[in-house]
């Protein structure tokens, strides 16, 4: 069985306290959907807003001086957004998984169809680097494509289709899940962080907010 997960790269919350967070281990991932709790969606926020937590040029306002709108002033305030991550690939028979690398985003998972209706492959960061080939109607997917002795997972390219069309539900169901944290949590905040949540994972965002 394939399982194809959009995940969050993540990092120990010690020493926040802006909002609740869950604990979790440095360099790991977290998926994304509709089924986490509180204080998970908490830590997504957190870790995308860290992400994009980058002092202002000269053409954004000055950072504010309250800890929480200093924390949030980056996502709010940037143009272009990032959210460390990507697809999590995994072969529940063979134990293999490709886990994004170094530097990619969840933004860039359009580069997916690059592989199915393009050039027919594409690579998600490095360290690992894992590469993605489409070889007539089976895609191959390389965990590391800088080892000689990489696993590798095959699969058809329509259940692919099928699997990148459920990652971009959960996505979906996750920002409507934010969306309704952020207005419990962050009342003065929410409709802009929603909003900016939904351009750091290059999603629409929510035609009505939820009510708190």
């Amino acid at each position: 069985m394939i399982v194809l997960e959009p995940v969050l790269e993540i990092w120990s919350p010690d020493g926040f306290t802006l909002w609740p967070v869950a604990e979790s281990v440095p360099y790991g991932f977290l998926p994304l959907s509709g089924a986490l709790d509180a204080a998970e969606v908490g830590t997504a926020v957190m870790r995308i807003a860290d992400c994009n937590d980058i002092d202002p040029a000269d053409d954004r306002p000055p950072r504010p001086t309250d800890p929480l709108g200093g924390f949030l002033h980056g996502l709010l305030t940037m143009e272009d957004l990032f959210a460390s991550g990507g697809l999590r690939i995994t072969d529940t028979k063979t134990g293999f998984t490709l886990r994004p690398g170094c530097c990619n985003g969840l933004e860039e998972r359009r580069d997916w169809f690059e592989v199915l209706d393009g050039d027919g492959w594409a690579s998600f960061g490095h360290d690992p680097s894992p590469l993605a080939e489409r070889l007539g109607e089976i895609v191959r997917l390389t965990v590391d494509a800088e080892r000689n002795d990489s696993p590798v997972i095959e699969l058809p390219v329509f259940e692919l289709r099928r699997l990148l069309a459920d990652a971009e539900r959960d996505l979906i169901d996750f920002l409507q899940l934010a969306a309704a944290w952020a207005a419990q949590l962050l009342p003065d905040h929410a409709i802009h962080v929603t909003a900016a949540l939904a351009r750091a994972l290059d999603l629409p965002a929510p035609l009505v907010p939820p009510k708190p």
